[in-house]
């Protein structure tokens, strides 16, 4: 699936973001059968799958509150499939990173470390 306008540009600022904190990304927008993967990176020792939705400012919703019980299913699914050729020993956790747009170009970033569990 490809992303296009205010979406692109929030996976670019949360790449931005996460490249800040030192993170190492290992995949971007990994696709499968199950769904899609946003970003895959490590977060020192912890193998992290990461969400990105961004939204515009002034909406009602928050961008983590599209974040569903069947899109939580797709991304535990399509992490496990990508763990199959990517063994890990590490613990990992996944994480929702919620962008709203603001004045001139840029995000407020909300970090949701371990969003949810499997």
């Amino acid at each position: 699936m490809k992303v296009y306008g205010l979406g692109l540009k929030g996976e670019r600022a949360a790449l931005r973001y996460l490249k800040k904190k030192g993170w190492k990304i290992l995949e971007r927008n990994f696709q499968c059968r199950f769904g899609e993967l946003d970003l895959i990176a490590e977060d020192q020792n912890c193998l992290v799958f990461c969400e990105v939705k961004t939204r515009s400012g002034g909406m009602i919703a928050l961008p983590q509150e599209s974040v569903t019980f069947a899109k939580r299913q797709k991304m535990i699914k399509t992490a496990q499939f990508w763990l199959q050729s990517h063994p890990s020993d590490q613990p990992m956790r996944f994480d929702v990173i919620a962008l709203t747009a603001g004045a001139a170009g840029r995000f407020t970033v909300e970090h949701l470390e371990n969003a949810f569990d499997l």
